[in-house]
């Protein structure tokens, strides 16, 4: 059974910094890639950064909003994916979730709240 459990959200003023971590188990997880997505407040989940597995990963950036302030990483050593997210702004108020690639079929985790808020 996939399980996810992301982590690190918080409360942050504009400008601040967050590290988010989701940690996943129930599969295989070196051999997928995996996704952060998030939901804010009356809107639609959308996909924020894709990472692709191997030890030479790729990640992509979809949101215009985001690209040069989010990165993300991989540990495939402790099955978990990162989402380091610089500069934040009051747009990026969402419950962000982790997620593997469609090949695993898997439900979603908790999510975890970040505020960005002065």
């Amino acid at each position: 059974q996939v399980q996810l459990v992301e982590s690190g959200g918080g409360l942050v003023q504009p400008g601040g910094s967050l590290r988010l971590s989701c940690a996943a188990s129930g599969f295989t997880f070196s051999r997928y890639a995996m996704n952060w997505y998030r939901q804010a407040p009356g809107k639609e989940r959308e996909l924020v950064v894709a990472i692709s597995d191997g030890d030479g990963y790729v990640t992509t950036i979809y949101p215009d909003s985001v690209k040069g302030r989010f990165a993300a990483s991989r540990d495939d050593a402790k099955n978990t994916v990162y989402l380091q997210m610089n500069n934040l702004k009051p747009e990026d108020t969402a419950v962000y979730y982790c997620k593997p690639s469609s090949l695993v079929p898997s439900g979603w985790g908790q999510g975890t709240q970040v505020t960005v808020s002065s």
